[in-house]
């Protein structure tokens, strides 16, 4: 009972992140608003963030995998700001 807690809400955050980044860029290919195009593209990098924290801690638990964590998680916040300081750039 105590592996099963931590493991729902680990998939549970990866299903969350990636149906925000599926939202995101359908409603970017409706309307064509650049916000939910970075804002997608960090999700799509939080939700790979959450896949590698389910393998690592669930399912290859002999790996350290913190290292790929921390990038994709910096990915995200990088192309997030990265998009928002050129939206403003081109204003």
């Amino acid at each position: 009972m105590n592996e099963v807690f931590p493991a729902i809400v680990y998939l549970l955050c990866f299903a969350t992140s990636a149906a925000c980044a599926w939202l995101l860029m359908r409603s970017y290919r409706i309307s064509g608003a650049r916000l939910l195009l970075w804002s997608g593209l960090c999700f799509i990098f939080l939700a790979a963030n959450n896949l590698v924290v389910v393998l690592d801690l669930l399912v290859l638990r002999d790996l350290d995998m913190r290292m790929p964590r921390l990038l994709l998680a910096l990915a995200a916040v990088s192309i997030l700001l990265f998009g928002f300081v050129w939206d403003l750039e081109e204003e």
